[in-house]
This record gives C-alpha cells, structure tokens and sequence, in this order.
C-alpha cells in the first residue's frame, strides 16, 4: 500500500530537518514530534546498523518521522586535483600529527543498498531523499512498503525531475540554507532565489505538496513560506543549539560567538557546496578544493575530527544557514512553536 498524505497534516506547521553528522538525534525527533510536528533521522553518514538502532528508539514514542538518505551523485575528482589539495592541507594535519591520504580512497555510496534495504524491511513513515534522484523503482519500492517519499529540490527543474521518478512530495530547499545544498547539481551555482519565491515557482508547475526549507528562522519567515504555498516549513539551523541537538560544544558556541560574523558557501571541507560560518578554513582554501564528493570529505574527515575535539573552531565545518544567529539554547519545541507563531 502507498503510503498516507495525511501523516503531513501535523498540528504543527514546522518540522526538524535532518542534519547529518550528529545534529539529529532521536531526542531531537521525538522533542518535534511531541510539540506537534515531524522531525527526520539524518542517515547520510551513518552506518546501517546505527541508523536502525536510532529507528528503533524514535519508534517506541510512537512519534511520526522520517529518515533522510543521500542519493548518490558522486563527483569524480582527477588524481592530480585531489593530490594538490591533500598537500596543501598536510601543514594542518601536522598540528594533529595527522598524514592525510594522497591518493583518493575508492568512491563509496553511503551503504546505499543496505540502508534502502532497512528501509523496505522495517518501513518508516517518510522517506527523503536529498543529493541525488532515486531510481523510480526504488520510489515505488518504498512505497509499496508503505512509506511516503520526498525528494530535496533546489530549482524547478528539479522538482519537475523528481515528480517523474514518482516522488509524493518535495522539499524546496532556498540557498539560504544551512549545511549542503540540496543541488542535483553540484558543478553549477544555485540561483538566489528567496524562499517565497521559489516555493511559488515550484509550485505552479508541479502538483506536489511542498516543504519548505533554508534560511527560516523566524515567525516571520514561517508565515512567508506558508503564504507561497508551502505545506509546512522545515528547519534546521536554530535547532543546533537547542538541548535535543547533537551538535557539538564547539559548533554550539561558534553560533553565538560574535567574532563569527558571516556565513558563506564553500566545498572546501567536503567538496560540494555547503554554508558554513566563515573561518580561516572557508577563507584560505575555498578557492583550492576541487569540486569531488565524497572525496574531498573523506580527505578532510580526520582533520576535522581532530580539529572539533581540540575545539578549533578554525579549522571545524560550521554548517549554518543566514539566520544562524537565531539559535537560541533551549527545549527544542519552544524553537518550534516560536516559529510557528504567526500561522
């Protein structure tokens, strides 16, 4: 059986978005779920065994959820581009003692296979899909098993590619958005469009229910992507420091810190796009990373372990959408049901 629309109909309008690398946890899901709405378990990154372990623990809340998955849309990275960097970033590694790889490690899919095998043993209410267009036999795969599918978008021609593989819904994800951008394509600029207005041209060409994310972070901003046709909003940035968030020390501090006074979008710690607070890191190798995920995260992965564990937040991956300065540290459902207030 398809899965059921109604499950979208939330008390509340604003939703948790996932965010991979430890900021949603299954306290954080549920904390959305109890004040009225929808939160999502970030698999991307995550091994199968653990996403299936946080599955468990949001489902013996009865919360409603979602899981989020990376599509895979690997960018390949010449062996000479990728060399460069490595040792241009070596000399940071060095205050870690670490030695990072010269050579690309072998491309790899996020354990793809097995994490939509989880999905279709031990179906989830909503299942999105961000990075990369699923297969339509995966979608309707998914669906017979009974959940609803989602597709991240950031134009409208990508909405209109995502309805063709049969997805029930799409997140329109703005550029203002905190983390990686949702892009199908990571090689081009994505347009700065604001929310409202890309919410309104998604939808008058594709007949899909929208959620609307990047860069909400007020009452107002809720109300907006509301009024544009947006069947619930979506957030993620001014949950980072709320008490549910897995977010670490030094990211939390990052966004109340005032010597941190702007955002900006680079591939330098992953090798796709990304907003991320400026830092000594963004500013001097933004311009020298080529554009290859996942080899350029997996590159910089050991030194950014190494560099969050020492606190040393210039060399850390920031991710933070415009209105980051609207993180407030508190119960996860006062954030939403702030912004939820003018609905």
């Amino acid at each position: 059986m398809p899965g059921d629309l109604t499950i979208l109909d939330t008390d509340l309008r604003v939703w948790a978005a996932p965010m991979a690398g430890g900021p949603s946890t299954p306290a954080l899901v549920q904390a959305a779920a109890r004040a009225g709405g929808l939160g999502f378990l970030a698999g991307g990154y995550k091994p199968p065994a653990a996403l299936a372990v946080q599955i468990a623990q949001v489902r013996t809340t009865g919360a409603m959820f979602g899981v989020n998955l990376f599509a895979p849309n690997p960018v390949p990275v010449a062996p000479d581009a990728y060399h460069a960097y490595a040792l241009a970033l070596q000399p940071e590694a060095d205050r870690y003692h670490l030695a990072l790889p010269t050579e690309p490690r072998a491309e790899d899919d996020d354990s793809w296979t097995e994490k939509l095998d989880l999905l279709l043993k031990d179906p989830v209410p909503l299942v999105s899909f961000t990075f990369g267009l699923p297969h339509p036999d995966t979608v309707r795969a998914l669906q017979d098993a009974g959940s609803l599918v989602a597709q991240s978008v950031t134009a409208p021609s990508e909405a209109l590619a995502a309805a063709e593989t049969g997805a029930d819904l799409l997140i329109v994800q703005a550029p203002a958005a905190g983390g990686h951008s949702a892009t199908l394509t990571p090689d081009r600029p994505v347009a700065p469009v604001e929310l409202p207005d890309l919410v309104s041209d998604v939808r008058h060409i594709v007949p899909l229910p929208v959620i609307a994310t990047g860069g909400i972070a007020t009452p107002a901003d809720t109300a907006a992507a509301l009024r544009a046709g947006a069947h619930a909003a979506m957030v993620g940035t001014v949950l980072l420091c709320t008490h549910e968030s897995g977010a670490s020390v030094p990211h939390k501090n990052a966004l109340t810190d005032p010597a941190f006074t702007d955002t900006t979008v680079t591939r330098a710690f992953t090798g796709r796009p990304a907003r991320a607070l400026r830092n000594r890191f963004t500013d001097t190798y933004g311009s020298l990373a080529p554009l290859s995920y996942p080899a350029v995260h997996h590159l910089t992965a050991p030194l950014r372990k190494a560099a969050t564990t020492a606190h040393d937040t210039d060399l850390i991956h920031l991710w933070a959408g415009t209105g980051y300065r609207h993180a407030r540290e508190e119960p996860a459902a006062r954030t939403l049901t702030r912004l939820a207030a003018r609905t």
